[in-house]
């Protein structure tokens, strides 16, 4: 034989042996050869479809009833296209051939055949079977894509729901994600995940559009967990079933609903894989492939267990968050005044609403501070930060105010002493947080007698005011640093209020929010305090409806006062001269007051208690000197009994402040003020810009 013959005989058999299955067509796309891979692929005989389109070949014989028409034609249009261009063609194609029980994925590569002269004389088609490196890029993919789309909420449905919307379709037809309980509380579940504990629904997903019977996220499983997932649970080992099994077959026996759902859907393969993080079991997910898609396979099991990983994370850090959230929110609450002291100065009504998950509950705070003279202190202040750190520096701040306010100091001095608190507060924690440490603070002082407000800020926004006429202002407030900068310092402001004004006071995150500036957030407080309402608490809901924090970044703290007025026959005052010889008729003048008040009876212990003020002021003060009885209206008492205080008040022109001391068997001196303490239910003494106030105070049954 020549090596010309040799030649022709290696070039036929490297086309009949080679492994990548190839056909050649002629010049018009009909079939001229194919080689024994592409015979054995697709069980055709070259004889009998010698002559042929691809698409008639497919029409008959054993692919009548599997033929994808479309995938041909295009394969088909790809051969006329490059007998016709002369340029090579790769795509990859999707088809189940006669010799497969599913679809493959192939390489196919359309090249033409030219001779010497650059001729194009017919085609050949060569498929390569890649579905192994497609299943594994398609896995990478779904992989990526888990990692790129779970987590991105720090809410525990939220991430089971994304969980579900990966792998729906992709991967399975049905998802379902079932947790413990306590996950959704934040909590871990019990170190013994084999007890029956109820599993609830986290999230679940179906390729099909007419599921139904899937409970709702939250909701607890109507009947006992089956054993295939408390197994799951308790080994915390991933699981291949198919619906035939004796586990599966109990399962859909003991709940009907579950098998009306398995039997719609035509369920024949399931995935059950434990959620656990660092150690801990969280719930299940359950994996389900239903009608003419390939069952689960044993090299299913590692690509589930990737995604549950990764999934597992970003749950766990949803619970985490969780839990930090509701101790934050937990404590912030706790330290927010629960139920607002009742006082005959003003008429309160207040709302605080907590930041949205990703910001964390911050540090905003309310306080509502009964002072000495009927007067009352109403505090609203924002701590910089969010978290746990910002609910502690609140709590230390407002414990700090309230203190202060029991000296009785002005708005402008008591934020003076609040903002060295603050500074020493920033001196305390680490280093890299000490940027951390701030807040803004409006503090107001409301006399319900002269129907005078004394404000000071620091750093807060202004308040807003609403006068019986219908007029709605913003109180323009000297602005004050925030708190925490040291050095510069704070001036206070009073305002006259007529009774039944309308005190509005708030933090930033109230007027300030997405998408809305200031100006649009104070116009729109000013049009909602404007609404008629028939109580308080509506304006409080008026408020928000018209400012509503949608997704807020900030939290919300709002506090409505309605000032009341003491009308002159609740306040008794005089102007004592500096005389000894006052004592007695101001003793008398006391008596007939309490005489006109109803309330002989309490004679002889107020007369004793302004004796023993007036004297001490005479004798040790300067003058002028001034006595001021106050009867207010009654008030819910701790029992929630009405009672009403009885106040007196001694004011004189020095600054020096008397202090309780016991005196000795023989001092002549020195138990004036024990009396005082022991006839009445409190006193103390405040201090004006010029000189002081010594007052008492009985608390009497309102009849």
């Amino acid at each position: 034989m020549s090596s010309h013959s040799d030649g022709e005989s290696i070039k036929r058999w490297a086309f009949e042996q080679h492994p990548v299955a190839t056909t050649i067509y002629d010049r018009d796309g009909r079939l001229l050869f194919m080689n024994t891979s592409m015979r054995q692929a697709t069980r055709l005989s070259e004889e009998a479809t010698r002559g042929q389109l691809l698409t008639e070949i497919v029409q008959g014989g054993e692919y009548a009833e599997i033929v994808q028409g479309a995938e041909y034609e295009e394969l088909q249009q790809r051969i006329f296209r490059v007998l016709e261009t002369g340029h090579v063609e790769s795509y990859e194609f999707f088809v189940r051939l006669a010799s497969e029980t599913k679809a493959h994925a192939w390489i196919v590569d359309v090249v033409p055949l030219k001779d010497e002269a650059g001729r194009i004389h017919g085609a050949s088609v060569s498929a390569y079977d890649y579905s192994e490196q497609y299943e594994s890029r398609e896995r990478l993919a779904l992989l990526s894509e888990a990692r790129s789309h779970i987590g991105a909420s720090l809410d525990v449905a939220d991430t089971a729901r994304e969980f579900t919307e990966v792998t729906v379709d992709r991967f399975a037809d049905v998802v379902s994600v079932d947790l413990l309980g306590p996950v959704f509380q934040g909590d871990l579940p019990g170190s013994d995940p084999a007890e029956p504990v109820p599993l609830r629904r986290a999230a679940y997903r179906s390729a099909y559009s007419g599921s139904r019977g899937a409970r709702a996220t939250g909701e607890l499983g109507r009947r006992p967990t089956p054993r295939l997932i408390t197994r799951c649970l308790a080994t915390g080992q991933a699981e291949l079933h198919q619906v035939t099994d004796p586990d599966v077959l109990r399962w859909l026996i003991r709940d009907p609903d579950q098998e009306a759902r398995a039997l719609a859907c035509a369920v024949h393969s399931m995935i059950v894989v434990p959620v656990r993080a660092l150690g801990a079991t969280l719930g299940v997910v359950v994996f389900l492939r239903c009608g003419s898609r390939e069952p689960f396979a044993r090299g299913d099991l590692a690509v589930t267990e990737d995604l549950v990983t990764r999934a597992a994370v970003c749950l766990d850090n949803a619970r985490r968050y969780l839990r930090e959230r509701t101790t934050s929110e937990t404590l912030q609450r706790s330290l927010l005044p629960r139920k607002l002291p009742d006082q005959a100065a003003l008429e309160i009504a207040s709302r605080y609403l907590p930041a949205e998950a990703q910001a964390g509950v911050g540090g905003d705070w309310f306080d509502v501070i009964p002072l000495s003279g009927a007067r009352v202190a109403l505090v609203v202040g924002d701590v910089v930060g969010h978290g746990l750190q910002a609910s502690v520096t609140m709590a230390r701040l407002r414990t700090a105010v309230r203190s202060l306010a029991d000296l009785d100091l002005p708005p402008d001095e008591l934020l003076t002493h609040l903002d060295d608190i603050v500074i020493r507060l920033s001196d305390d924690v680490e280093a890299d947080a000490a940027g951390d440490v701030g807040a803004t603070c409006l503090y107001a002082v409301y006399d319900p007698v002269s129907r005078r407000c004394t404000l000071a800020r620091a750093g807060h926004p202004l308040p807003t005011l609403r006068t019986p006429d219908g007029s709605t202002t913003i109180l323009n407030l000297p602005a004050g640093p925030p708190l925490g900068l040291g050095g510069l310092p704070f001036e206070a402001v009073e305002v006259d209020l007529p009774e039944g004004s309308l005190l509005a006071l708030y933090t930033d995150g109230l007027i300030e929010s997405r998408g809305r500036d200031i100006d649009e957030g104070f116009d729109a407080l000013r049009q909602a305090l404007n609404r008629p309402t028939p109580s308080l608490e509506a304006a409080c809901d008026a408020v928000l409806e018209a400012l509503p924090p949608t997704c807020p970044d900030d939290d919300v703290a709002l506090l409505l006062a309605r000032t009341r007025a003491l009308s002159t026959d609740q306040v008794a005052t005089w102007d004592l001269p500096r005389d000894p010889a006052t004592v007695a008729t101001t003793r008398q003048s006391v008596s007939e007051k309490l005489t006109d008040w109803g309330l002989e009876e309490l004679s002889f212990v107020t007369v004793l208690v302004v004796s023993e003020l007036v004297t001490n002021a005479i004798r040790y003060g300067q003058s002028p000197i001034q006595l001021r009885l106050i009867l207010p209206q009654p008030v819910a008492g701790q029992e929630g009994t009405p009672t009403r205080p009885l106040i007196c008040e001694v004011s004189d022109a020095s600054s020096t402040s008397p202090h309780l001391r016991r005196a000795r068997v023989f001092d002549e001196g020195g138990r004036g003020l024990l009396l005082v303490a022991q006839l009445t239910q409190r006193w103390g003494t405040r201090h004006a810009r010029a000189g002081k106030t010594i007052w008492a105070e009985q608390v009497l049954p309102a009849s």
